[in-house]
């Protein structure tokens, strides 16, 4: 016979109630007995049928993640930590990937509502605040990242400008005084931020702000980053550091420098941003802004659970997760160190 909440409750010495949360992901449970309920389900074997409590609850058991691409390491790594974390309440998760374009966006968002799944879990990158009010279909929204959209919505993302301004500095804290940078494009609020973090660190490091140091990118893509090195490597003085506002533009810059003839770091320092695994193999091994993705990951799942089951507070939130500045190689040779926020 299958093992009921109250087999379970009988063998942890707690209510039906007690158990119901524990198994819900109800963070207000008394340690002890949260340890007895989980020692007893482990014991009994029990497994909830999440489609009956589903339906019960007039729910679909999924979730929506909007992404604008899978092939960037990034969001490859994201989708799968969201993943993790709504299965541990419960959920799974239906992805979407935009292309980054607002039309896709708009589309997508339009086609969601309580019907397909209980909340979506959006990383815009080109949607405008005015595409909001008639697009959600009455399902809770989390928005994820860095782009900047005026709405009354759940938000995390790590501090763009202050993890920006973080390698920029220690860049200049090196000796460099011609740092440029990869990534710049109107298009993205990412762009926006490190650009903004960009110049602040110059600033307060003494050094002049150049246009003609600043490489434009239509992509976040390794193509992007290779040809915007090339560029900055034609002016009539080229820079001595590069910071590229994601790895793969980096690992595009790095494969030109070498190409090139110029060694890394002596000649050129070469700093990215998302601690994707391609860059910790590169030679030289890349350093990075280190963003916490399960940290923020775990912050979006929590925040979409609490507006689905009425806890969350009326206010929207926004949430800043943590991020460290991954120093290796390609800046300073072969010591290596992190620095945390």
């Amino acid at each position: 016979m299958a093992v009921t909440l109250k087999d379970v409750a009988t063998l942890a010495g707690v209510s039906v109630k007690t158990v119901s949360n524990v198994v819900n992901g109800y963070a207000f449970v008394k340690p002890e007995n949260r340890r007895r309920v989980e020692e007893a389900l482990a014991a009994t074997g029990y497994r909830p049928n999440v489609g009956a409590r589903n339906l019960r609850r007039g729910r679909t058991g999924f979730l929506a993640l909007m992404v604008p691409e899978l092939s960037i390491p990034y969001f490859g790594e994201l989708a799968g930590l969201v993943i993790t974390a709504a299965q541990r309440r419960g959920w799974s998760v239906l992805i979407e990937q935009t292309q980054g374009t607002r039309d896709r966006e708009r589309a997508t968002l339009a086609s969601l509502g309580p019907h397909l799944v209980d909340g979506a879990l959006v990383h815009p990158e080109a949607l405008e605040s005015a595409d909001f009010p008639d697009s959600v279909g009455g399902i809770p929204l989390v928005l994820l990242g860095e782009h900047a959209v005026e709405v009354d919505i759940d938000h995390v993302a790590i501090d763009n400008v202050l993890a920006a301004r973080t390698a920029v500095l220690h860049l200049a804290g090196l000796g460099r005084r011609r740092i440029a940078a990869i990534g710049a494009n109107s298009r993205r609020g990412t762009s926006e931020l490190r650009l903004a973090g960009y110049r602040t660190a110059l600033a307060e490091a003494g050094l002049s702000y150049e246009d003609s140091l600043v490489a434009p990118v239509e992509k976040y893509h390794r193509t992007s980053g290779a040809s915007a090195m090339k560029q900055l490597l034609a002016l009539p003085e080229r820079p001595d550091a590069v910071f590229c506002f994601n790895d793969l533009l980096a690992v595009g810059a790095l494969r030109v420098a070498a190409e090139q003839g110029l060694r890394v770091p002596e000649d050129i320092a070469i700093a990215g941003f998302d601690n994707n695994e391609e860059g910790s193999f590169s030679l030289p091994s890349l350093t990075t802004i280190s963003p916490d993705k399960t940290a923020l990951a775990e912050a979006a799942v929590e925040l979409i659970h609490r507006r689905i089951s009425g806890e969350a507070a009326a206010a929207p939130q926004d949430v800043q997760t943590p991020f460290s500045l991954e120093v290796r190689e390609s800046t300073t040779g072969y010591d290596r160190d992190i620095v945390r926020t």
